[in-house]
């Protein structure tokens, strides 16, 4: 009852006549499906196209291709060879493989399904939580710009780029593949090239007015802070503009850190104590966990109690210099139950307190988005 799958090692190298002479001899021998593979990756799309096309000339039985990816065409070549006759692609999720890789699931399915209009029966909105999976289980972390499921896939900082998606999403964005499609959410990312427009929509999100004047001055200072390098999260934004506006933001803290302190060693459980002011309530947490930031994120979440209605969107730490002596600069996103989205940071010398002082910027930005709306 299994179905028999005949692979011609280096298949794109071999003369073209001899492999067509191999695949009838198993189609004939009883071979359900040929797989004709770009082992070493040298194929283009035309050249893929040329051969595919040939071969379904003289073969009846399914043709598989497996592409790598040593010059970036390999999903390029995959839908060549659909065009061509090829009813299966292999592909890998990330792209993962030998050397550059494979063809990526991910891309190959949206091209197939958005631009081809093919049924893969591939549930595609789970595309970017699996890949987020792999990536977390491997180590291997995806570029920022990685198509359809990189960070920046379906984020917008030009000022003109911004403006117009936040009026008409296909301005700027395939129109065809959606962020809902993929499982991933549209962003409007605050840089030195950020317009007005979409540093108001930001604002007016959380429930934030100003003036013409106002939005000026706080649009200069984004900018100013984004030249220097930084990215620019919502509690910049909303630090700012309470600046431009005369607010103190300290005062509008839901969650007050108090203190923060952490036991760990080689034969210790790490162990965190945490105390804060919950919306003027003094409250303490101890909890453990697999690391000394691990236990004192959990016993965070722990002093909010019945509250603690989001989860950890993103979570990463990179060491803004070299050394010993490095700061440790978190990025935290979190998601309330009604799929709002907040960014946070700090940066700190203890890697524990600059996680925690996150978390908790984090959690501020999501209440007041809850009293906002």
């Amino acid at each position: 009852g299994l179905k028999c799958m005949f692979s011609a090692m280096d298949a794109t190298r071999t003369d073209p006549a001899y492999l067509i002479e191999v695949f009838k001899a198993v189609q004939e021998a009883g071979c359900d499906i040929i797989n004709v593979p770009d082992t070493v990756g040298i194929m283009v799309p035309s050249a893929m196209y040329r051969q595919i096309k040939d071969i379904a000339a003289e073969i009846t039985i399914p043709i598989d291709v497996h592409c790598h990816n040593d010059f970036g065409l390999a999903v390029a070549n995959s839908l060549m060879a659909v065009e061509a006759g090829a009813s299966q692609v292999q592909v890998t999720i990330n792209g993962i493989g030998e050397r550059a890789g494979n063809a990526d699931l991910s891309q190959t399915v949206m091209s197939l399904t958005s631009i081809y209009g093919a049924k893969t029966n591939i549930r595609t909105e789970y595309l970017l939580e699996t890949s987020k999976m792999i990536e977390n289980y491997t180590g291997i972390r995806l570029p920022p710009n990685t198509p359809v499921v990189g960070q920046n896939a379906f984020s917008h900082e030009s000022g003109i780029h911004s403006q117009g998606v936040l009026e008409k999403s296909d301005t700027f964005e395939p129109g065809i593949m959606t962020p809902e499609m993929v499982g991933h959410r549209r962003r409007i990312v605050l840089g030195k090239h950020t317009g007005k427009h979409a540093v108001k929509q930001s604002l007016e999100s959380a429930g934030i007015k100003t003036n013409e004047k106002q939005l000026d001055e706080i649009v200069l200072r984004i900018k100013e802070i984004a030249n220097k390098g930084k990215q620019i999260t919502d509690a910049d934004l909303y630090a700012v503009a309470s600046a431009v506006l005369g607010k103190a933001s300290s005062d509008e803290e839901f969650i007050k850190l108090k203190e923060v302190s952490v036991m760990t060693g080689n034969i210790l459980t790490p162990t965190a104590v945490v105390k804060a002011d919950i919306d003027g309530k003094e409250i303490i947490s101890a909890k453990t966990g697999v690391g000394p930031v691990d236990a004192a994120l959990k016993a965070v979440r722990d002093i909010l109690g019945e509250s603690n209605h989001f989860k950890l969107q993103d979570f990463r730490i990179d060491a803004i210099t070299g050394g010993a002596d490095a700061l440790a600069d978190v990025y935290i996103g979190l998601e309330n139950e009604k799929g709002r989205i907040v960014t946070a940071r700090s940066a700190n010398p203890d890697i524990v307190m600059a996680s925690v002082e996150a978390l908790v910027n984090a959690m501020n930005l999501l209440y007041k988005k809850e009293e906002k709306s």
